[in-house]
């Protein structure tokens, strides 16, 4: 296919080329740059009969008129009398009509146009019987329009023939691009083509390059993820089987309690996987709305007792339900991993709005303080505290899709522990409490 387009680039070139020549010659044709020539050479004839003494003249007077007119004309001229004898000639030899053309006609020849070996003259025969045959200097008229359409034909096929590698390096860079879209879709995700120029051929390869290379991440991101889930659910999905089991010989409140909070730890390990794995795949955020972070902070932590709220009302652009999941996730993991008071603090920094969440617990240890926002990562208490280990994954996720970040930093104390999540969002944070509804 891709040679075939080759082709068609090279042939269309070509077609263009003689379209571009039989214009050419047609426009040169009717310009009549041939006739204008030979127009001007029929009138200096005329010129120079009309300047010749009579035929009944001595012939040094006639050689001498003619002579001088030649000079002052500045012509090659040729001056014959009635029976085709040369009176006078001044420069270059000049063809003369063919006597049996002069026979032909008799006293009706008109004369005209005539070639010979060393350029073409006009013949201008006189009423007493005399011959003029007069040219330029210029030993070469216009070309004819056969000539000129040669001399383009000769140039398209110049570029023509300049014009295949050309076509050629450009189709072969299509057919590397080609190459490495068939083996991307045949399954190797770590295909990419070389890029090389500028033009519009090398932002498809820049683009291809790109799109690859966000979709391998996220095609690795949802192995380890399904990896990852299907080793947290396995504990979870046994105590289900086992409390199932149990309860048919102790078919209890507490057994039945047990086992709906297992269902529900599923459920939420669940969900929290399908939202990490939707933001994974967008590259931004389906919608937007004015947000005041202060008064969702504060809806929020009221369901959690001993939760103190402070700061300023900053409205921001973003996801508020994606918002309000991040707050409740920081609140949990200080509830869960921390000890109360849980403090949670909303501000302004430049143009960042800047969320803290601190607890007066042991915090985490600088070397893994960026470990801990991975999917499924376990910390030191994990196993006597449970949840997922998404909660701090979906946090980091949803302030990147606000143009922002998240990391620990140390509350106070100088012990090197980190108890305090400070999330920085940007989407253009504002002082003020108005806002567009939007549903939280």
């Amino acid at each position: 296919m891709l040679y075939r387009l080759s082709t068609q680039i090279y042939l269309t070139i070509i077609l263009t080329l003689v379209a571009v020549v039989v214009v050419a010659g047609g426009i040169w044709r009717q310009s009549g740059g041939e006739r204008r020539f030979e127009h001007a050479i029929e009138v200096a004839g005329e010129l120079l009969a009309n300047g010749l003494p009579a035929a009944s003249a001595p012939i040094f007077e006639q050689r001498d008129a003619a002579l001088d007119l030649a000079k002052r004309l500045r012509l090659d001229l040729a001056l014959y009398d009635s029976n085709g004898v040369e009176i006078a000639h001044f420069g270059r030899p000049l063809p003369t009509p063919r006597q049996h053309d002069r026979e032909r006609v008799g006293d009706e020849y008109e004369g005209g146009f005539v070639r010979g070996p060393d350029g073409p003259a006009w013949a201008v025969p006189l009423p007493d019987g005399r011959l003029i045959v007069a040219s330029t200097h210029r030993r070469h008229p216009p070309p004819r329009p056969v000539r000129v359409m040669v001399f383009l034909g000769a140039a398209a096929l110049i570029v023509g023939l300049c014009a295949w590698p050309v076509v050629r390096g450009l189709t072969r860079r299509i057919e590397r691009l080609q190459e490495g879209v068939e083996r991307f879709g045949s399954g190797d995700f770590s295909a990419r083509v070389d890029v090389s120029g500028r033009d519009e051929v090398a932002k498809l390869a820049r683009s291809f390059n790109a799109s690859a290379e966000r979709i391998e991440s996220l095609i690795g991101a949802n192995k380890l993820l399904l990896a990852n889930a299907s080793h947290e659910l396995r504990t979870p999905l046994a105590r289900v089987r086992m409390g199932l089991e149990l309860m048919q010989s102790d078919p209890g409140p507490d057994r039945r309690a047990a086992l709906e909070a297992d269902i529900g730890e599923i459920d939420d390990m669940i969900e929290e996987i399908l939202l990490l794995s939707r933001l994974d795949a967008i590259g931004g955020l389906d919608e937007r709305c004015d947000v005041d972070l202060l008064a969702l902070a504060a809806e929020e932590a009221s369901r959690y007792p001993g939760t103190d709220v402070s700061g300023e009302a900053v409205t921001l652009s973003g996801d508020a339900r994606l918002l309000r999941r991040l707050v409740r996730n920081l609140i949990e993991n200080a509830i869960k991993h921390g000890a109360a008071p849980v403090a949670v603090s909303v501000g302004r920094d430049g143009g960042q709005t800047v969320l803290r969440v601190s607890d007066n617990g042991p915090g985490v240890s600088s070397d893994i303080a960026e470990q801990v926002f991975e999917p499924f990562h376990r910390g030191p208490l994990r196993g006597k505290t449970g949840g997922s280990g998404l909660g701090l994954a979906l946090v980091r996720s949803i302030a990147e899709r606000h143009d922002g970040s998240v990391r620990f930093e140390a509350r106070g104390g100088g012990d090197g522990r980190l108890n305090q999540v400070v999330v920085r969002l940007g989407c253009g944070a504002t002082t003020g409490s108005e806002e567009t509804p939007c549903r939280a």
